[in-house]
């Protein structure tokens, strides 16, 4: 029987290389989305779309289609990105983005706690825009509180998970070229989506109970809080 790897938030960018990573690994792939694109489509994975981890309740839809199925690796991708400085501040946005970047994980780890089992690993991709130590730059708000805020609830899961053999991850995936950069006008060290994933696929399978609830750099190093 091969691995399964469910990919929440994969219709483009970072989620889809994921799906097309795995598959290329030989993992059974579930991927799913709000939208289904044409890309994600053309990949040949298991889809289920409508899936949105904003919204209370949705991600229950993933453990119906699963059904008994233990998942391998569980990565969630789902977030959002937006803007804001000290002169802009959207409240409304640094709300959206709480209830996307901090809660949608939160959301999908207590939907598929029956679909998890010893060895599983929950990934969740953060950023290191949420880290405190690394902050030389400020600005984003929103985004950054909600990358902060996710980080505290990937750890207390690795902390409440442990004792069922859930091993927990945070990943950073790198300055990263996607949809949700391109209006950067400074794009040095940005990488491709296919670099990113590579890094941290080689990061997950080496994800352990002894270092679950890390904050891990693609190229494997750990990241400051």
């Amino acid at each position: 029987m091969s691995p399964l790897a469910v990919i929440i938030g994969a219709n483009r960018g970072i989620g889809l290389e994921f799906v097309k990573q795995y598959k290329a690994k030989g993992y059974d792939v579930v991927a799913t989305c709000r939208n289904l694109s044409s890309e994600l489509e053309a990949l040949s994975a298991e889809v289920v779309s409508g899936i949105d981890t904003g919204v209370d309740g949705s991600c229950e839809a993933i453990a119906k289609y699963l059904g008994d199925r233990k998942a391998d690796i569980v990565v969630c991708n789902s977030g959002i990105l937006r803007y804001d400085d000290i002169d802009r501040i959207d409240l409304e946005g640094f709300k959206e983005q709480l209830n996307v970047n901090t809660l949608g994980p939160l959301r999908a780890f207590t939907a598929l706690q029956k679909n998890f089992k010893a060895g599983s690993k929950y990934c969740i991709i953060s950023s290191r825009f949420g880290s405190i130590d690394d902050n030389s730059s400020g600005k984003y708000y929103g985004y950054r509180t909600s990358k902060t805020a996710v980080n505290m609830v990937g750890k207390c899961l690795s902390i409440d998970a442990k004792k069922d053999g859930v091993i927990v991850g945070l990943l950073h995936p790198g300055f990263v070229e996607t949809d949700m950069t391109k209006g950067s006008t400074d794009k040095t060290g940005m990488i491709t989506a296919t670099e990113s994933v590579s890094g941290m696929t080689h990061v997950i399978d080496k994800l352990t109970l002894e270092v679950t609830g890390q904050f891990w750099h693609p190229k494997g190093t750990n990241l400051p809080w």
